[in-house]
């Protein structure tokens, strides 16, 4: 199941944001990049009824696979994992986060890979 519309990050402007005024986790798989909203970039997407929702946006790099299923299944598990546990209650919080997921072959491993994602969700204070 994919993230809804209203919880996806696109454009390059967003990015670029993000990259300059964010604070990062590192992890031993994955890097989050946590930026405050900034609304006004958002603009030009229409993407005006809520424009300061937690939005998320996952990369991943050919270096971690080079085959596009194994990266669209790493994006769901990680973006099906959000849907379950992000709240509502936590769905108001007027933050970005973009995670990188580090190139190995960790990505066989699903739930070393999910223990890390709720790991640095919770490290970021994304989560409590």
């Amino acid at each position: 199941m994919a993230l809804p519309k209203d919880m996806r990050l696109k454009g390059h402007r967003t990015f670029n944001y993000i990259h300059k005024n964010s604070t990062t986790y590192h992890g031993k798989l994955m890097t989050f990049k946590v930026a405050r909203s900034n609304p006004e970039i958002l603009l030009t997407h229409k993407l005006t009824n809520a424009p300061n929702k937690f939005r998320v946006a996952i990369a991943i790099s050919k270096k971690v696979s080079k085959k596009a299923v194994e990266r669209n299944k790493l994006r769901r598990i990680l973006q099906e994992w959000l849907l379950k546990n992000i709240q509502k209650i936590n769905n108001h919080k007027p933050y970005w986060l973009l995670v990188n997921l580090k190139f190995g072959v960790f990505y066989k491993d699903e739930s070393r890979l999910l223990e890390e994602f709720q790991n640095l969700m919770f490290k970021s204070r994304l989560i409590k």
